[in-house]
C-alpha cells in the first residue's frame, strides 16, 4: 500500500454506489444487502460524506448527520480489511469530526457492535445514559395489513 496513493473526498458525486455497495458487502456485516437506491439516499441526506480512495478504488467510507451545533450522529464507519490496522479508520473518523458541519457540535453519536476499543482510542466513550430505537415499521404491506385487522375487529 503506497500512502501517497491514498486520497480521503468529501465530494459525493465521486462516490461510485455499486463499488460503496461492495465495500460495504465485504467490511461490515450490519451493512450487508443495501441497495443502491437506498445508499444513493442516505448520502443525499448526510453531511458530511467522507470516502478514501486507493486511486480509483473506494476503500473506506463514513457519513454523518447533524444539525450543526447541538447533535450529531456517525454512520457506516468503514475500512476495506486489506487497508484495516494501517491507521486509516482513524483518520477516517478524524477527518469527520473536523468537518466545518460537525466542529461544533456539542455532542457526536455513534453506534458499534465490536469496535468500542477503537472508539475509545479516538476519544470516544461508552455512553450510559438510555438509548432508545424504535424500528419503524411503515412500508405499505404492514400498514394496510393492520387496518383490514383494525376495521374488521371494529366491525367494520
Amino acid at each position: 500500500m503506497n500512502d501517497h496513493q491514498i486520497q480521503f473526498s468529501e465530494c459525493k458525486s465521486e462516490i461510485d454506489l455499486y463499488q460503496l455497495q461492495e465495500l460495504l458487502n465485504v467490511s461490515a456485516f450490519w451493512a450487508k444487502g443495501r441497495s443502491i437506491e437506498d445508499l444513493g439516499i442516505a448520502i443525499a441526506n448526510s453531511e458530511p460524506v467522507i470516502s478514501v480512495w486507493d486511486s480509483d478504488r473506494l476503500i473506506g467510507f463514513a457519513r454523518a448527520t447533524s444539525d450543526g451545533i447541538y447533535r450529531a450522529t456517525i454512520w457506516d464507519v468503514v475500512i476495506h480489511p486489506e487497508y484495516q490496522s494501517s491507521g486509516l479508520g482513524s483518520k477516517l473518523v478524524e477527518t469527520v469530526l473536523t468537518h466545518p458541519r460537525m466542529r461544533w457540535v456539542e455532542r457526536v453519536y455513534l453506534m458499534t457492535t465490536h469496535q468500542q476499543g477503537f472508539y475509545e482510542k479516538i476519544g470516544f466513550q461508552a455512553n450510559t445514559t438510555t438509548t432508545m430505537v424504535l424500528h419503524n415499521l411503515a412500508n405499505a404491506a404492514f400498514v394496510t395489513a393492520t387496518e383490514v385487522q383494525l376495521q374488521e375487529s371494529l366491525g367494520g
